[in-house]
């Protein structure tokens, strides 16, 4: 009976389709036996994504100390250079593609005018400045700051993930010195910690399609289909731009670098996509992008185990192409033109802080705000983006996640490793 059970891919794809409908055919005001539909939706969709969440610091922690700790100390510069070269490169190709497409549309200008009166500013947005007022090109040092924290066990109760990674890199390292009894010990605890920690994941994720349900008609009840108009054309040419990242450029690494099938990735990743698509978490959905990659595309551990938590953290294709669409668009819509060092002012900005945004929804907001204040333009300027944010997050997200997994295949074929996914034609 177990062979009939559809595959959890399917089983979120189906809620998905349920969740448009559901959003579609009710708003906020939507009552079921007296109690608001949006509430209980709200309720559940918080509860899976806690459940996400629970699991992130033992898991992240598990993850990369137990892969450290099968890395030999000759191969981990080797596997960590491979690693950032593909997360700068990737993010600076990703960047570019979203500033071609900015200046090709100019969705911030319709019949030749400004948009700037036509879409006006968000109700909320005095509150999205308040959140992110003092920011600018000085916080970037922030970043480096974070990697090294005064307080570990406070800084994994705050999600500060940079400064968890830096310490688990370094706790693995050590440890895979050790020798002797304490070494093996050591190994034993965190190997048998990451078993756990994977099974929880699995469990946790039987309720995924409930939770991806109740986010995803949550979000459509709220904000309706109206909001997408009045930026449609921003909507869509950051969807285009994600798109070509997602289905050419990505896939061109695949196929020509790690030599494997494309469809056969994108079917393994299909669960970690869709979670990530729902949650708009790069950091929720980390244990579904690790069980993927490893039990469906069959990357080792020892390169999984360092790549993808890694990059949940500093791989942010989608958001550093996002950054940029959206402060273009904003300087188009003001009537600003903005010449090529300005524009290549934007690029840098977009990729430094891709890297220090937190995989939570919405943080690329602050980093938006960043790179307006580093080109002259006004914080508020956001609010001509907050209508669409919530969804292109979702998109972006996705992307994220897909390229953390490119990474860890391309890198283990790299690494001269064979993963269950069929190998390209390519000789």
């Amino acid at each position: 009976m177990r062979n009939l059970r559809l595959a959890l891919h399917w089983q979120i794809l189906i809620a998905l389709v349920l969740a448009v409908l559901v959003g579609a055919l009710t708003d906020t005001t939507t009552t079921l036996f007296g109690v608001s539909l949006h509430a209980i939706l709200a309720f559940i969709g918080t509860l899976f994504l806690n459940a996400l969440k629970m699991l992130i610091v033992p898991l992240i922690m598990s993850s990369i100390i137990a892969g450290m700790m099968e890395i030999h100390p000759d191969t981990l510069g080797r596997l960590g250079y491979k690693t950032l070269i593909y997360y700068a490169a990737s993010s600076l190709v990703a960047i570019l593609l979203g500033l071609l497409v900015v200046n090709i549309v100019q969705p911030g200008v319709i019949d030749g005018e400004p948009v700037r009166e036509m879409v006006g500013l968000a109700a909320d947005t005095d509150a999205v400045v308040e959140r992110v007022e003092g920011k600018g090109t000085g916080d970037l040092a922030g970043v480096f700051i974070r990697m090294v924290p005064a307080n570990i066990v406070s800084a994994a109760a705050e999600g500060q993930m940079l400064g968890l990674i830096f310490f688990s890199l370094l706790f693995g390292f050590f440890v895979s010195r050790l020798s002797g009894q304490s070494g093996q010990t050591m190994k034993n605890f965190w190997g048998g910690l990451l078993n756990v920690m994977m099974q929880m994941t699995e469990w946790v994720m039987l309720f995924a399609p409930l939770g991806v349900f109740a986010l995803v008609a949550k979000v459509l009840m709220a904000a309706g289909f109206e909001a997408f108009r009045p930026l449609a054309v921003f909507f869509v040419s950051v969807l285009i731009a994600l798109a070509l990242h997602l289905l050419v450029v990505l896939p061109v690494v695949l196929r020509f670098l790690a030599r494997v099938k494309v469809a056969a990735h994108f079917r393994a990743m299909m669960p970690a996509l869709l979670t990530a698509f729902s949650t708009s978490s790069s950091s929720a959905t980390l244990p579904v992008t690790i069980d993927c990659v490893e039990n469906r595309a069959g990357v080792s551990n020892r390169v999984s185990g360092f790549t993808l938590p890694l990059g949940a953290t500093v791989n942010m294709d989608g958001t550093a192409l996002y950054e940029c669409v959206a402060a273009m668009f904003i300087a188009q819509a003001y009537g600003i033109s903005l010449d090529l060092t300005t524009q290549f002012t934007i690029v840098l900005i977009a990729l430094l802080t891709s890297i220090g945004v937190a995989g939570i929804p919405s943080a690329s907001l602050v980093a938006i705000t960043i790179i307006l204040a580093a080109i002259g333009l006004p914080a508020e300027a956001i609010g001509l983006i907050l209508v669409v944010d919530r969804v292109l997050d979702m998109a972006r997200t996705a992307v994220n996640v897909f390229s953390d997994s490119v990474a860890a295949v391309t890198i283990a074929r790299l690494e001269g490793e064979e993963t269950s996914l069929p190998r390209s034609s390519l000789r």
